[in-house]
This record gives structure tokens, C-alpha cells and sequence, in this order.
């Protein structure tokens, strides 16, 4: 009886803790630039579904090659492109987080577009416009040939997303005085999952955009329904201010985390898994930015460093 005990508790421990998991999330690229085959893009279903929607699109084939070969879909890249992904959220218009869609499309089956009208509006102007490739959507130049579906959201307006059980609500979010982005907060039932397309500080930017969104998401993170939140850390402390171009620090996250933190109330911070995106992986950047990261996690946050190719669930 004695053995039998321990075994009882871990199958009951394993059963609590699957009930508990609500999302899974394939990351197909996690760099901020530099290696075109791992560029930002993040499938993410339901627990025990496997259709996907994929978070920004920088690399789409190399990263379904990877979870091919890792055994998270028993098909080919191309399979799990065609058949898996039922759509994209893009946060904003740059390459490296739109390059897989655009290069994928000719291979692609009819999907939806998400995005904030200022996404869409580049991505059908500069992109699908035969003066740079086909135009795959179902608006802009002629002949469209309309295997895209641009749907632009509205701020905050929760929006079904079509053959998944999720939905989405978009924020907007400050990319630098020129640009602009969006954060995606994922829903399904009453679990969510916080995506950050790219990201300056609210000090940095002279924005209230980030404090706008840890306001909507205190309540969810106070109730433990907010299950992780993707957000990028692209550059380590020692980049000057002056040439963030709208990004994040170690130390400009963490100030934003106690932002959120003071929000949401005591200890509800505490072993919030935080996945870090779109590192540039130029010289020494991760390695200090890891350390960085590290000494400053007073708030007791699970970071977690995705890895092309590898099952997170949450």
C-alpha cells in the first residue's frame, strides 16, 4: 500500500494539473531578425484541438518543419500548413513578422486575416499587390484572386476566430513614433492567453498603451484565468535609449511588470508564466539578456525562453 500511494497522488496530481492547462502553443520562429528561419510566428489551439491560429507569420515552413520533426504533427510542413492553420492575427505590418505569410501564400489554403485596420491596410497596399507579388486577398488590386479574407477588428470587440474554438480582442500598442502594433488576448472559455506583438515602454514611447492593456488584463491575471503572457525583450540594458526603436529592455519589461503588478494586487504575479519573444540574436544578446532578466525577477515570474519548434502548453 505504501508504493501505491505515490502513485495515486502523482496520477491525481497529473489529472489536476491537465485539467488546469488550457492552451498549447507551437512556436514556429522566436528571433527578432537576422535569421529569416526563425522569425516571430506562434501557433496557438486549445488544449485537445489541433486547429491553430498563428500569431504573427515572420517564418512559417521552417518552423512546421521543426514541430514535424519533433513529432507534433504526424504530416508534412506543408500538410500542417494547409491543414492546421485556420488563420493568422498579425500585430503589425514589418517583415519579420509577415514574411512566412507572404513567401507561404502561393502553397496556402483560404484563411482569414486578423488584424487592426493599419496591419491589413499595409499587408493588401505593399504586399498582396502584384507590383511585389500575387495578390492572394479578396480587396486591393485586380485580379484578386482572394484565397486571403482580411477581417480588421475592432479594439477591444472580442471576435470569434472562424474554425477554431477561440477569440480575440485587440489592443493597440506603441511600435516607436512611426509604427505602430497590437497585442492579442486569446479566450477560450474562461482562460486566456496574452500575445504582445512588438512593444516600447510607455515611458519610452510617452504612451499609455501598455497601461491601457494591464488595466483590461489585471481582473483576468487577480482571478488566475490569464494563463501567460508573450511579450518581446529584443534588446539587452546596454542599448541606448535613443536606439530602442520601440522596443523593450529587461528593465523596461520589469517596470512594466510592476505596473501590472500593482494592478492586479499582492502576489498575483507570482509564477506567471511570461514568455520571452523576439530577442535579436545579434552578438551576445541573449546571453545577457537572460542573465539581465534573471537578476531582476523580484517578482517571481516563470520566464520561459520558447524554442523553435517545441511544444509550451499553459
Amino acid at each position: 500500500m505504501k508504493y501505491f500511494l505515490p502513485v495515486i497522488c502523482l496520477l491525481l496530481c497529473s489529472s489536476a494539473f491537465a485539467q488546469q492547462t488550457a492552451f498549447k502553443v507551437i512556436p514556429l520562429g522566436v528571433k527578432g531578425g537576422a535569421d529569416e528561419s526563425n522569425l516571430s510566428a506562434y501557433l496557438v489551439a486549445p488544449q485537445g484541438s489541433d486547429s491553430y491560429i498563428c500569431l504573427d507569420a515572420g517564418t512559417l515552413h521552417a518552423g512546421l518543419q521543426k514541430a514535424v520533426n519533433n513529432g507534433l504533427f504526424k504530416k508534412t510542413a506543408g500538410e500542417a500548413l494547409r491543414q492546421n492553420i485556420k488563420g493568422y492575427c498579425i500585430s503589425h505590418p514589418h517583415l519579420d513578422h509577415v514574411a512566412g505569410l507572404i513567401i507561404n501564400s502561393p502553397d496556402d489554403t483560404a484563411k482569414t486575416i486578423y488584424g487592426l485596420p493599419f496591419c491589413l491596410d499595409v499587408i493588401q497596399d505593399k504586399y498582396f499587390s502584384w507590383k511585389s507579388w500575387a495578390n492572394f486577398g479578396d480587396t486591393g488590386e485586380m485580379p484578386q484572386l482572394k484565397k486571403y479574407h482580411y477581417y480588421p477588428l475592432t479594439p477591444r470587440k472580442a471576435t470569434p476566430l472562424a474554425q477554431t474554438d477561440l477569440s480575440v480582442q485587440a489592443y493597440p500598442l506603441s511600435h516607436s513614433a512611426t509604427s505602430h502594433s497590437t497585442a492579442f488576448l486569446l479566450r477560450v472559455k474562461n482562460a486566456y492567453l496574452l500575445y504582445l506583438g512588438d512593444t516600447g515602454a510607455d515611458a519610452v514611447e510617452k504612451s499609455d498603451k501598455l497601461l491601457q492593456l494591464w488595466q483590461t488584463v489585471a481582473p483576468l491575471l487577480k482571478a488566475r484565468q490569464l494563463k501567460a503572457i508573450f511579450i518581446e525583450v529584443s534588446f539587452p540594458e546596454e542599448q541606448p535609449r535613443s536606439q530602442l526603436f520601440g522596443h523593450l529592455t529587461p528593465g523596461l519589461l520589469m517596470q512594466e511588470i510592476r505596473r501590472l503588478d500593482s494592478l492586479a494586487g499582492p502576489h498575483s504575479i507570482n509564477n506567471l508564466p511570461v514568455v520571452i519573444t523576439h530577442i535579436k540574436p545579434s552578438g551576445n544578446n541573449e546571453a545577457m539578456i537572460r542573465k539581465q532578466l534573471a537578476g531582476m525577477n523580484k517578482p517571481g515570474l516563470r520566464l520561459i525562453f520558447p524554442e523553435q519548434g517545441k511544444l509550451l502548453v499553459f
